[in-house]
């Protein structure tokens, strides 16, 4: 069999292409747009089942160089951290507090779910973890990022398999959120509240003063970045040695930039331009992904598809159960509880996005929900990521 072998540079331009690709796909494809697919899993997932059927028939044989992969991984968690300003925390007050308490308590009973099946399956109990909140509240980008981490360990497949998971939790969260809502808002004959929250004082909050993007911008953010990968790197490094747990760079480079954002905020420095670093995030996050998911070797599953598959099943279930008669009881039992619960389910199984567009659907049909739509994207953007990571390694 013929083995075409890429290098780095050859390697970056592919996940280029199926990145854009995705994206085409995205907008030409009503299913994939609905469900709010990523753009690099569609690419990389379509490469990955088009090598591995030519693996299989005995055609050619694709190898990458994925060394880029890591820095990618590394810039964009470290961008995660760099938006997480704690005057956002404050402007959610209360309620945000609580959805991101019910957030950890939903990734540790995710963590519970995958590890106890996975025994039951005769799994390796780490895989579990990786169809736990790794994937589910993690999405691709915890995934890619912790199965990097495991594999390194000895766990074979567990990119693989928590890739696959994330794509499957990724299409129940958007196929169950809006249920999931639509069910507590009628089954309660909920309403909106008249005294919505402030769109003025959501819109003020979320956004910071944005300068004009030029190129001494985007080197000011870059530096930033690399300073705080830099140091995250050596804190996960020096942790490890210390403690003996492994603390992965890129955790630490994202506590390092919660740090270095709010001392920056802090001291009112000028230096930082949330709308920059955001898109270097997202271009890294896509190649990142991109990568990721096109170097995965989707044979590996072939033992291991039911057992996943019913994990999945059962962390969907769960996840139906806690959103009805748990999140939605501490969140007030009103209708931005109901709206909230249908944006959990969304980025509790998938992304973000995911919750949005649950959301967005909910709301286009009974009314408003503005607490919703500030609490959910601050928490599903960064601070879950700091509750949901410590569990994990715990």
């Amino acid at each position: 069999m013929f083995t075409l072998q890429l290098g780095v540079v050859e390697t970056l331009c592919l996940a280029l292409a199926l990145l854009l690709f995705g994206s085409y796909l995205a907008r030409k494809i009503n299913f994939l747009g609905k469900f709010c697919i990523p753009a690099p899993v569609i690419g990389g997932f379509l490469f990955a089942i088009a090598a591995t059927a030519l693996r299989g028939f005995g055609v050619i044989e694709v190898t990458l160089d994925t060394t880029l992969q890591s820095l990618f991984m590394l810039a964009f968690f470290t961008t995660v951290g760099l938006g997480a300003s704690f005057a956002l925390v404050r402007k959610g007050g209360k309620l945000l507090v609580i959805y991101w308490l019910i957030c950890g308590a939903l990734a540790f009973f995710q963590n519970t779910i995958g590890v106890a099946l996975a025994k039951v399956f005769g799994l390796q109990p780490l895989l579990g973890i990786m169809v736990g909140a790794v994937s589910m509240e993690g999405g691709h980008g915890g995934a890619a990022a912790f199965g990097e981490t495991l594999e390194s360990l000895g766990i074979d497949s567990a990119v693989t398999v928590g890739l696959a998971a994330a794509t499957l939790g990724l299409i129940a969260g958007g196929l169950v959120g809006g249920p999931i809502s639509k069910h507590l808002i009628t089954k309660n004959k909920l309403r909106p509240s008249e005294n919505a929250f402030n769109l003025e004082g959501l819109e003020s909050a979320v956004h910071t003063d944005e300068k004009k993007l030029t190129a001494n911008v985007f080197i000011n953010q870059i530096f930033i970045i690399t300073l705080c990968m830099s140091l995250g790197t050596l804190l996960g490094k020096y942790f490890s040695e210390a403690t003996g747990f492994v603390l992965p760079g890129y955790v630490g480079a994202m506590f390092v930039a919660i740090i270095v954002r709010n001392v920056m905020d802090k001291l009112k420095m000028k230096y930082f331009d949330l709308k920059s670093t955001n898109m270097i995030g997202d271009i890294s996050l896509g190649i990142f992904l991109s990568m990721a998911l096109m170097s995965i070797q989707l044979w590996q599953l072939a033992d291991m598809a039911l057992p996943l598959i019913l994990i999945i099943i059962a962390q969907v279930l769960f996840i139906i159960v806690f959103t009805i008669f748990v999140a939605f009881k501490l969140l007030g039992k009103n209708f931005d509880a109901a709206v909230m619960a249908g944006g959990l389910a969304g980025h509790g199984l998938g992304a973000t996005p995911n919750a949005i567009a649950n959301m967005d659907a909910i709301t286009r049909k009974y009314g408003p929900s503005p607490t919703a739509f500030l609490i959910i994207p601050i928490v599903g953007a960064f601070l879950v990521d700091a509750l949901y990571i410590p569990i994990i390694l715990g």
